[in-house]
């Protein structure tokens, strides 16, 4: 696993946002295997900042006690009450620069700045105790931090604040956190320390601010540790351990720990993409295996009644017109071959299955793939997916590659919903995903659907030579309505090698004049998501020109 090709993606799935406060109601997943509750136990425990609503928001698992801790600008009157990475509209919201954070929440680290002040909060966790230390970095006379005590989720609870000490009896025990430094006032539901100096809360009342200063330091020291076997990519290493570290929450509507794309975008609790969160548990499996599994579990277990993974989901609605890149498959088989552990491998095989024949099944046309989106009723919903689906911008959000230039003269079919251009990428992502999935069938012995699968990967690998271009040495899209060749120049043309479609003479030739081309995709900075001579390359938008982590790992 190449981490430098795995450190743009990584940063693509940061930023965070909103939960909900309210008592939520549970959403029932199937889950087939004792082994995922084990799991997933493990993982739905301990003090870490699990809620979305705020990275000042230090909760204790499975208890569902948090700690709050907001910022009151003494001038304006005004409490910053969550705070998220990257808010929208930075310069009249709050800035956070995310530091180190483990995935367990061992070790925190963080800096907030808002309205003129700035404030460094780490935190340290082992065996439900919690120490936690807020350092002033700048401060005007009567700012102050606000420590609010609540229990989330709808969670049974009593809390009572008295004299500097935070007591909470929950049902799995009692919780006593105590003010150690700091100059604070107390009310029954509170305490309002002053930012002059630092603050340090403790779940051991005894301790220093010295000692609790060590034992922070002495957990950053054990998870800076963790990156020194990586050597020279220790900095890439740790960058992609935070900012999935970060993104890693608690679903408390399914019980489940996740790493959502994005919390800035999980208004709702939560939300789950389908391509990305595959490539989030691979980058997972590097040094977490629990993260690895429930990331991939929970994207597929998505599952819409239609028996295909959806582009995205959440507790509202889950996109049933579209779906995105078939990478399932590909990505689990090779967590697979890390750990080597049966179960997971049944806990999502029919699943994976199920999409792979509803895209032969739903977006064929005459042998060759397509991307579509099926019109369909959200409701209510008034959502983006809601309104544009059955149409080509939904189509092309199928793709994952959103508006990706390859896309913009493309014909739809308002009639069957399909855009009337084939895809080299998705046939063999198609291909890759069928030959993937006959592996993991091998490994649960079920011959049938082994052969089932390697039928279709031979049918479509037939298909995707016919793509191929040999005056131009390279397989290329097609416009199905003309029959003409597509010269808009991506990554995905090379995917036909992770397909092992291409002989040794047609992948040389797709190397040697196209990949090593300095006007197409060869530079200091590799590989651009449209050929450096396309029109749209000097766009730099979104997938026009950026280089993005997961077509380089693909």
């Amino acid at each position: 696993m190449n981490i430098k090709f795995l450190i743009v993606s990584s940063f693509s799935f940061l930023m965070l946002h909103q939960s909900m406060d309210a008592q939520e109601k549970p959403v029932q997943k199937i889950y087939k295997r004792a082994e995922f509750t084990e799991m997933n136990n493990r993982l739905s425990k301990g003090w870490n900042t699990w809620h979305t609503k705020s990275v000042l928001c230090h909760v204790l698992l499975p208890e569902s006690f948090a700690i709050n801790l907001q910022l009151i600008n003494h001038q304006s009157g005004d409490t910053l009450k969550s705070a998220v990475v990257g808010r929208e509209g930075f310069g009249s919201k709050e800035h956070v620069i995310p530091g180190l954070r483990s995935y367990d929440g061992s070790y925190t680290e963080l800096i907030v700045e808002w309205q003129g002040i700035s404030v460094r909060v780490q935190s340290a966790a082992k065996n439900a105790k919690l120490y936690l230390l807020i350092t002033p970095i700048k401060s005007l006379p009567g700012d102050s931090l606000l420590i609010s005590p609540e229990m989330l989720w709808g969670r049974q609870g009593k809390i009572t604040v008295i004299n500097g000490r935070i007591l909470a009896n929950t049902r799995s025990g009692k919780i006593d956190l105590a003010m150690v430094s700091g100059q604070y006032k107390a009310t029954s539901q509170n305490l309002k320390a002053s930012l002059h100096e630092a603050i340090a809360i403790s779940s051991d009342p005894l301790l220093s601010t010295k000692e609790i200063e060590r034992i922070i330091n002495a957990s950053k020291t054990k998870n800076l540790s963790e990156g020194v076997k990586y050597k020279d990519e220790v900095e890439t290493y740790h960058a992609i351990h935070s900012v999935l570290a970060w993104n890693t929450v608690y679903d408390s509507m399914n019980n489940r720990i996740i790493s959502p794309v994005s919390r800035n975008w999980s208004s709702l609790g939560w939300v789950l993409f389908g391509w990305d969160n595959y490539f989030a548990a691979y980058m997972l499996s590097l040094d977490n295996k629990d993260l690895a599994y429930a990331n991939a579990i929970a994207i597929t277990k998505e599952i819409t009644k239609n028996g295909f993974i959806p582009n995205n989901s959440d507790p509202s609605h889950k996109s049933e017109d579209r779906s995105e890149p078939q990478v399932g498959s590909l990505i689990v088989r090779e967590i697979y071959r890390k750990y080597h552990e049966k179960w997971f491998l049944e806990e999502v095989f029919d699943e994976l299955l199920s999409w792979n024949r509803w895209r032969a099944a739903n977006r064929d046309i005459d042998g060759y793939l397509v991307y579509g989106s099926d019109p369909y009723d959200y409701g209510n919903n008034k959502s983006r997916s809601a309104t544009e689906s059955g149409k080509l911008k939904a189509a092309k959000w199928e793709s994952g590659m959103d508006n990706s230039p390859m896309w913009d003269d493309a014909p739809f079919d308002t009639i069957t919903h399909r855009m009337l251009l084939t895809d080299v990428g998705l046939m063999s992502l198609y291909i890759a995903d069928c030959n993937s999935l006959a592996d993991i069938a091998r490994v649960l012995e079920k011959l049938d659907i082994v052969n089932e699968l390697t039928a279709r990967a031979d049918k479509y690998s037939k298909k995707l030579n016919t793509l191929w271009n040999d005056q131009y040495g390279l397989y290329l899209n097609k416009n199905l309505a003309t029959g003409k060749f597509s010269y808009r120049l991506s990554p995905t043309l090379f995917y036909p090698l992770l397909a092992k479609v291409p002989d040794q003479h047609r992948a040389n030739r797709m190397i040697k004049e196209h990949f090593y081309n300095p006007n197409e995709f060869w530079g200091e900075f590799i590989m651009p998501t449209i050929a450096r001579n396309d029109s749209a390359y000097k766009d730099n938008k979104y997938w026009r020109g950026r280089i993005w982590a997961p077509v380089n790992m693909l």
